[in-house]
C-alpha cells in the first residue's frame, strides 16, 4: 500500500540570525537611529523607550515589542526618565506572512515573553556572551541550540500571527480614562520605591497591597498594566538588577550581596540570580569584565 505524505504548510521560516542583544541603558540614552535590509524586533524589558519608525513616532512600554521593516529607518531614545532594558534580535525572513508585523506593537503575554526568553537564552547557548557582530559560535555549544533558538522565534511569531485577528482586547483593556492612569501610576510608583526601601527583606504580596491599601487584585492588575509584570516577579528583578550593579561597581562578594537582598542563602541568591538572568553571577561578573 502505498501511503500519501501530506506536506505541511510553512507560515514562515527563519535560517539567518543577524544580531542579539540585551542592552541596559541609561535614562537619558539616545540612539539616533539606522536602515538595514532585515527584520528587527525591539523588545522593552523594563522602562520606556520612544521609537522613531520612518515618519511615526511611537511609545513602548515595558512589556511590549515593536517590529522594524526591513530598510526602515529608525531610533529610539530613553522616555519618561527610566533606565530602559531592551532586547534586540534581527533576523531575515522573506515570508509574505511578515508583512503583518509592519508598524505593529504587541503587547507580548506570559507564554510569549517565555518563547522571547527562550531565543536569549538559546542564543546564550549557542554563540558567545555578550554577543557581538557578527555572533561568534561557543565551541561547548550543547547540539541544537541553534535550531531551538530559530523554532523559539519562530513560535513566538506565530503565536502572535494567532491572535492578530482576535479581538483587540488588549487596546480596549488600556482604554483608562486620564484620571484612572494617573491613579494607576501614582499606585505603582508608590510601590515600587515601597520595594526599593526594603529591598532587603523577603516582601509578600499581601505585605505590599496592606502597605499601598489595595486589594490584591486591585494592586496585581495595576501593576502588569503599568509595568509588564507580575508585582513579585517585579520585586525578584529589582533584587537582581541591585545585585548586578553591586557585581559590576565590586562591591562585595557574593555572599556579602546575598545578605544584603535578603536571600536566605547565597545559593538560593546564585539559583535565583540564574533564573533571571539566564548566567550565574560568576558568568556575569566574567561577562562583565569581558566589557572592559
Amino acid at each position: 500500500m502505498d501511503f500519501i505524505r501530506t506536506t505541511l504548510r510553512e507560515t514562515l521560516s527563519i535560517r539567518q540570525i543577524i544580531t542579539m542583544y540585551y542592552f541596559e541603558f541609561a535614562r537619558n540614552y539616545v540612539f539616533h537611529g539606522e536602515r538595514h535590509d532585515f527584520w528587527e524586533l525591539v523588545y522593552a524589558d523594563k522602562g520606556e523607550i520612544t521609537v522613531g519608525a520612518d515618519e511615526e513616532t511611537r511609545v513602548l512600554e515595558s512589556g511590549s515589542v515593536i517590529f522594524h521593516k526591513p530598510n526602515e529607518f529608525h531610533s529610539f531614545h530613553a522616555s519618561s526618565g527610566t533606565a530602559p532594558n531592551i532586547i534586540v534580535v534581527t533576523f531575515d525572513c522573506p515570508s509574505e506572512a511578515m508583512r503583518r508585523f509592519e508598524g505593529r506593537v504587541c503587547r507580548l503575554r506570559d507564554e510569549e515573553r517565555n518563547l522571547l526568553s527562550g531565543v536569549i537564552k538559546e542564543g546564550m547557548r549557542a554563540f558567545r556572551y555578550p554577543f557581538e557582530h557578527p555572533l561568534v559560535r561557543r565551541e561547548d555549544a550543547p547540539v541544537g541550540a541553534e535550531q531551538r533558538l530559530g523554532i523559539y522565534l519562530e513560535l513566538l511569531l506565530l503565536e502572535l500571527l494567532g491572535r492578530m485577528d482576535e479581538p483587540r482586547e488588549e487596546e480596549a483593556e488600556r482604554l483608562l480614562t486620564p484620571a484612572q492612569a494617573k491613579e494607576n501610576a501614582e499606585l505603582v510608583r508608590h510601590v515600587i520605591a515601597y520595594m526599593e526601601r526594603h529591598i532587603g527583606r523577603t516582601l509578600t504580596l499581601e505585605e505590599i497591597s496592606r502597605e499601598a491599601r489595595v486589594t490584591k487584585t486591585r494592586l496585581k492588575e495595576a501593576f502588569k498594566r503599568q509595568t509588564g509584570y507580575a508585582v513579585m516577579h517585579y520585586f525578584i528583578r529589582l533584587r537582581i538588577d541591585r545585585a548586578k550593579t553591586a557585581i559590576r561597581e565590586q562591591a562585595a562578594n557574593f555572599s556579602e550581596i546575598s545578605e544584603m537582598l535578603g536571600f536566605s542563602s547565597v545559593h538560593v541568591f546564585s539559583r535565583t540570580f540564574k533564573k533571571t538572568t539566564g548566567m550565574t553571577p560568576t558568568e556575569y561578573a566574567r561577562s562583565v569584565q569581558a566589557r572592559v
